[in-house]
């Protein structure tokens, strides 16, 4: 199935332009977790989730002035009409002293109660550690980098070493963008989250394989062209591939984030982010970086060197011939003196 045929676009054109604009959105995704941070879910930060169904609406204000004792953080969950609220309890030292991890959720129930707050039902109650919670990120990060790290040695066997680190920089790039967008749009680091990220990694260098597979292909038949020349034609030529593929993921995930309820929202979204990002990288991140990191010579250079050589061939061989005519021609007159 082909949806452009014997297209021409001119991807490396804007390589600088769309450098610039990842730069931009990854510093003020940076200045943005440095200032406000990034919420880290209760598997990593340890603590409390209480999701409690109210029989009547109520507001995010009267729970918190309802619990303005305790330190917490709530928000609205699931469906409006629902009339449901999730509230976070961060571990207190106290508790974890008592080695009761749940020990602040009786005094939730007794303060709503004391408010006069619409009856309300504790539907369900997630309780995780510090220690658990430092384990699991730790785990999470080295998943992420050992992934990373496997992928590049098998590019870097299997093409060149030029195309490992351009794919690696810009696995780097998808995950601190898509970062970066979780921090814009307040998003919690979940293991959700990091799943999708994963997930996002592998998306991402099977793009770049794809298309570095072609890009190989076509420097063998385009020998004395530039890399730029063969990466332009690489990327038109997996176009209708790429638009596929990333449409079917995004209209999959797009769905998923639409209808899937609060559990899977930032699991979606950050597959949604992921997606624009690999994409983009795909065509303008990663072949910008291969052919800063190669050393293969541009085709301009090459054929001057060619035709130089050639040059100097055929004035060789001039010379040479004119040197092996000259005792012929003399010889022959020779010839004739003794002839006479």
């Amino acid at each position: 199935m082909h949806i452009f045929k014997d297209t021409n676009f001119n991807f490396l054109r804007w390589r600088w332009q769309a450098m610039l604009l990842s730069a931009l959105v990854i510093g003020a995704g940076f200045f943005v977790i440095l200032t406000r941070g990034i919420p880290l879910g209760v598997e990593f930060s340890g603590g409390t989730n209480l999701i409690i169904r109210f029989t009547a609406p109520v507001s995010e204000d009267q729970i918190r002035t309802a619990l303005q004792s305790i330190p917490f953080e709530v928000q609205k969950y699931g469906e409006p009409e629902s009339n449901q609220m999730l509230i976070r309890l961060p571990q207190t030292q106290q508790a974890e002293e008592a080695g009761n991890l749940s020990a602040d959720v009786p005094k939730v129930d007794q303060l709503l109660k004391a408010a006069n707050m619409p009856a309300f039902k504790i539907e369900g109650t997630e309780i995780v550690g510090p220690t658990v919670g430092a384990e699991l990120r730790r785990q999470a990060i080295y998943a992420t980098l050992l992934s990373m790290l496997g992928i590049t040695a098998w590019i870097a066997f299997r093409f060149r070493v030029s195309f490992a680190l351009g794919s690696i920089i810009a696995t780097f790039h998808d995950v601190f963008v898509t970062l970066a967008l979780l921090a814009f749009f307040g998003y919690e680091m979940s293991l959700n989250v990091i799943a999708a990220m994963l997930t996002m990694v592998g998306y991402s260098m099977n793009d770049m394989i794809v298309i570095f597979d072609r890009v190989r292909e076509n420097t063998r038949l385009q020998k004395r062209e530039p890399l730029e020349t063969a990466i332009n034609t690489s990327l038109n030529q997996t176009l209708t591939r790429t638009l596929i593929t990333s449409g079917t993921v995004f209209i999959s995930v797009m769905a998923l984030f639409l209808f899937g309820g609060e559990v899977l929202e930032g699991f979606a979204f950050t597959m949604l982010a992921g997606t624009i990002a690999t994409t983009y990288s795909g065509w303008f991140i990663a072949p910008s970086l291969a052919i800063m990191l190669s050393s293969k010579p541009s085709a301009a250079p090459a054929r001057a060197v060619a035709d130089g050589a050639s040059g100097a061939r055929a004035k060789g061989e001039g010379a040479g011939g004119g040197a092996l005519e000259q005792p012929s021609r003399k010889s022959k007159s020779q010839r004739k003196a003794r002839a006479t």
